[in-house]
């Protein structure tokens, strides 16, 4: 039997909520687990990550096998940072809103000095 400590995801359409679980290999991804060790919530700022470190080390030395997804979640976890965040990339019409209001802010700049001279 493979066992593989993994993400099954919950929540509604668009919102979802992760429990890092152990399962068997051959079960579905939200299906039956064995054993509940913890939870991930990607939506609250900073993301939230609740994983019971002293269960995912006893799972590991009977021969589990996290996913990439829950090594990376975990060294997170072990390092005590915040889980880094994603640089969001701006949409062409939300750049060009954001320049253009660079570009009045500047204008609007030099004329306070011109006539503050």
């Amino acid at each position: 039997m493979a066992v593989k400590i993994r993400l099954a995801r919950h929540g509604a359409k668009k919102r979802p909520y992760y429990r890092v679980v152990v399962a068997d290999g051959r079960m579905p991804r939200d299906g039956r687990y064995i054993e509940q060790i913890g939870s991930y919530n990607p939506l609250t700022n900073p993301k939230s990550i609740d994983i019971d470190l002293e269960k995912v080390d006893a799972w590991v030395a009977k021969g589990a096998q996290p996913s990439s997804t829950v090594s990376h979640l975990i060294d997170i976890v072990r390092s005590g940072a915040a889980a880094p965040e994603k640089k969001r990339k701006l949409s062409k019409k939300a750049a060009a809103k954001a320049q253009a209001a660079a570009e009045e802010a500047a204008a609007a700049a030099e004329d306070a000095a011109q006539d503050a001279e």
